[in-house]
């Protein structure tokens, strides 16, 4: 969000642009599925995000140690799954002089499933070949998007019917196996959105290892206008998540990434 507009203000551009005349201007989802009937064609939507997003010089400076991208960059990790549209962790990547290869979630028949599944790099990624998976679409190709609500349907319908024929066309096996033999670090979500539950549910349920495992979130505390505390929180996150074992670190992004990397090397 230090360089990107975040999904409330993509929102709230895309509700002025297409008049919308609900109150919540500041869901995407429901918002984009709106702009679809306006304009009578989702793809166009998505472009029109596409251009948003692309605006001006919009890179963050991975040259700061603290920065997310360049933080994760920097672990030697051989799979990085992102929701995000962007390529900014293959760009953090490739300063740290790693070949990392992109590839988009086939989640609608219209996706064709990457090539690169098809040799051995794509199957076995490396610290030093590391893979980085678009679950949501990626910039590169706006009709990928998971944008409106139906697609959000969509890909959770595409997920469930997978779990009951065992395929894997969404779900490599190199993409299976760090879903269920690693933990997961979720930066850049709110677990509170209806989305994150969806999926995480349908997760959950499709890959049943993957919940069992121990995960840890960042998440901003609430300020002190919510009406929330983070103990309030806690008890509705406990319940959302109850399959879950999530650990909640309370604080910004750059605030763990920062203690994060000074936690690592003083391991080192």
């Amino acid at each position: 969000m230090s360089v990107l507009p975040s999904g409330r203000q993509l929102s709230t551009m895309l509700a002025a642009k297409c008049d919308y005349p609900g109150p919540e201007t500041s869901e995407l989802p429901r918002v984009a599925q709106y702009a679809s009937f306006d304009y009578g064609d989702l793809s166009h939507v998505k472009y029109l995000v596409r251009d948003e997003l692309t605006k001006g010089d919009r890179t963050p400076d991975f040259g700061d140690h603290n920065e997310p991208h360049a933080v994760l960059a920097d672990f030697p990790l051989p799979v990085y799954l992102t929701t995000n549209y962007d390529d900014f962790i293959v760009q953090a990547l490739a300063t740290r002089r790693k070949a990392a290869r992109a590839a988009i979630c086939p989640w609608n028949e219209a996706i064709v499933p990457d090539p690169l599944f098809k040799d051995a790099e794509g199957w076995n990624p490396s610290p030093s070949t590391p893979l980085v998976y678009h679950l949501h679409g990626a910039m590169r190709d706006p009709a990928t998007f998971v944008l409106a609500e139906d697609d959000y349907m969509m890909f959770l319908r595409n997920l469930a019917i997978e779990r009951k024929i065992g395929g894997n066309r969404m779900f490599p096996p190199s993409i299976l196996a760090a879903l269920t033999t690693r933990p997961l670090l979720f930066i850049g979500y709110s677990l509170q959105d209806w989305t994150t539950r969806a999926m995480f549910a349908e997760l959950g349920r499709s890959i049943p290892a993957l919940s069992r495992r121990r995960h840890v979130s960042v998440q901003l505390a609430p300020g002190d206008a919510s009406g929330w505390t983070v103990e309030d929180l806690e008890r509705q996150l406990s319940w959302y998540y109850r399959e879950w074992q999530i650990t909640v670190y309370w604080g910004g992004i750059e605030d763990f990434c920062t203690e994060l990397r000074d936690r690592m090397g003083a391991m080192s």
